[in-house]
């Protein structure tokens, strides 16, 4: 894990210099935008409603929007010049008993780690603050804004959760809640038996995501069974990159080598048909003849023909003949 935040823990006098770290994440499937018809990404652009030019990030304010539609601009500078005296500090204001602390008021967790030269302070707060059963509810400011916290003990680790302020807890109004509804005490017992009958210790680690683990099982088929669309005008990938499947990449050279040898074979020479007394196919010795080449053989030099036995031995046999038809 990486830090995402240094600062100190700090209640009274005692000071505890920690570092906070992200204890969730969310693992869920992140999706695109895209064309249907050809994958092709789908962008975002900021326009200015006034004059209709696109406005780069570094020209956008934050604006506040009055009731009569006007805008108060707000810079960085305006932002900087905000008191935020729990800066880079946890600051305990009391303790309080956990059950007091409702669910419903947790934004996000983050674990503290000590630093090295507060690990001892660190250890005495974690273990006094767990033997006490109670909670530590702080103030902190994280991401330019000022959050309450509570700071717990989790598997021997400070826990620092951030809590909504109460203006942001929506109150429940439903019309039920003004009506008279009859619940017998027959149907209580009978209901308080049933929960009674189901309950069990809660372990997180028999639950799983059945929809995410799906989803996954549907990309990967659609992976595996080549069911990809490459966006027009996007390259291929990098020959250093990562080859994401080595077999399909191993097939391709094979049907590449396939028919590059498919094209030697169909422009290859014509096989030379042996002259009687001489080697099979795929000699090259002059005794070879292609068709048409008779005439050619019968030029050639005397010294050529003294260099071949194979050449000498086919005028010889075919001598007597000459000499029978001039009788």
């Amino acid at each position: 894990m990486r830090s995402i935040w240094a600062g100190a823990i700090s209640f009274g006098l005692v000071v505890i210099p920690v570092k906070l770290y992200a204890a969730t994440e969310q693992r869920d499937i992140t999706f695109r935008q895209v064309h249907r018809a050809d994958g092709g990404r789908i962008q975002f652009r900021r326009f200015c409603t006034l004059d209709g030019e696109e406005v780069p990030y570094s020209d956008i304010a934050k604006g506040y929007e009055l009731p009569t539609g006007d805008m108060v601009v707000l810079t960085d500078d305006d932002l900087a010049e905000l008191p935020l005296v729990t800066a880079h500090r946890i600051e305990v204001l009391h303790f309080a008993p956990s059950a007091q602390v409702e669910p419903i008021l947790a934004n996000k967790s983050y674990y503290l780690e000590p630093e090295s030269t507060g690990t001892r302070a660190y250890v005495l707060f974690r273990d006094a603050l767990e033997k006490s059963g109670k909670v530590a509810v702080a103030k902190v400011a994280l991401r330019q804004r000022e959050a309450l916290g509570a700071l717990r003990v989790r598997e021997g680790v400070l826990t620092l959760e951030t809590l909504l302020w109460p203006d942001e807890i929506r109150k429940p109004e439903f019309p039920f809640l003004d009506e008279d509804i009859d619940v017998r005490s027959q149907e209580l017992k009978m209901a308080a038996s049933l929960i009674e009958t189901m309950t069990e210790d809660f372990e997180p680690d028999q639950f799983r995501d059945a929809y995410r683990e799906a989803l996954e099982a549907v990309v990967r088929a659609k992976v595996e069974g080549n069911d990809v669309v490459r966006p027009a005008g996007l390259a291929d990938p990098s020959p250093k990159g990562e080859v994401a499947d080595l077999a399909e990449t191993l097939r391709a050279s094979v049907a590449a080598l396939k028919a590059e040898r498919a094209k030697s074979d169909g422009t290859a020479r014509p096989t030379a048909v042996p002259a009687p007394g001489t080697k099979g196919p795929g000699t090259k010795g002059p005794g070879t003849k292609a068709p048409g080449a008779k005439s050619t053989a019968r030029r050639k030099p005397a010294a050529a023909k003294a260099d071949d036995g194979e050449q000498e031995a086919a005028p010889r046999a075919k001598a007597p003949a000459r000499r029978k038809a001039s009788a």
